[in-house]
């Protein structure tokens, strides 16, 4: 077994021709780029994560390529790698699949496996895009606001809102509750889910009205990272 080992790491594999490894780089940068399209339909993203996504593909053909069954290089290769470090955080869900989706397609045209990797592509494109379509597994997170109300010290806000808050969400949660101005108000943050056809507008005037028209903030509920 050690014989076979040493033998594969100091021995030179089959070279790959120009040619092949230049029709693997284009191949890996077209399936890329279809990928980086496909990762932008109907979703926030940035100029730098799209542009990554459309090259990793041909990046990790080129390793693959390299490496050509070497296993004193791809040791080398994994131990380079090792070095990195992301200290970006933690991408959403959407985010890591799309990339662990270029590492399969740029390790397929590394390989060689041209018509795996384009049809790999495309299977998963095509599902993709139709379940945004579809607006598969979507939730009622849309509805869901944080709502922040100034209140005067001398009003008992316990149950001050509640007959409000019954007709116009469909859950409430108090958050958070801290004082103000030298302790003269109270600042309340709820989380919210707003019910279906609830007017934002009537909802906050209705609010303001007992609250002695002081300040109120509604604002789509913030998240540190989208969850998996």
């Amino acid at each position: 077994m050690l014989d076979s080992l040493f033998s594969t790491t100091t021995t030179a594999t089959e070279a790959l021709s120009l040619a092949s490894f230049a029709t693997c780089i284009v191949a890996a940068l077209g399936l890329g780029l279809g990928l980086a399209l496909v990762y932008s339909f109907r979703g926030r993203h940035t100029q730098s994560f799209v542009t990554t996504l459309a090259v990793l593909p041909a990046i990790v053909c080129v390793v693959i390529a390299l490496v050509n069954g070497n296993v004193g290089t791809g040791v080398a290769v994994a131990g380079a790698f090792s070095l990195v470090r992301f200290r970006s955080v933690a991408g959403s869900a959407r985010d890591i699949g799309f990339i662990f989706l270029a590492m399969v397609v740029g390790l397929a045209c590394g390989m060689g496996y041209l018509v795996y990797a384009a049809v790999t592509t495309v299977v998963i494109s095509v599902a993709y895009l139709a379940y945004q379509l579809l607006d598969f597994g979507s939730s009622s997170a849309s509805k869901d606001r944080t709502l922040r109300i100034t209140v005067p010290e001398d009003l008992d806000y316990t149950t001050l809102f509640d007959e409000v808050l019954d007709r116009y969400t469909t859950y409430r949660e108090l958050v958070s509750v801290r004082t103000a101005n030298m302790g003269s108000l109270y600042k309340l943050t709820y989380n919210v889910g707003m019910a279906d056809g609830a007017s934002e507008r009537a909802f906050l005037d209705e609010l303001r009205c007992r609250n002695g028209n002081l300040e109120i903030a509604l604002s789509l509920q913030e998240s540190a990272h989208e969850e998996l």
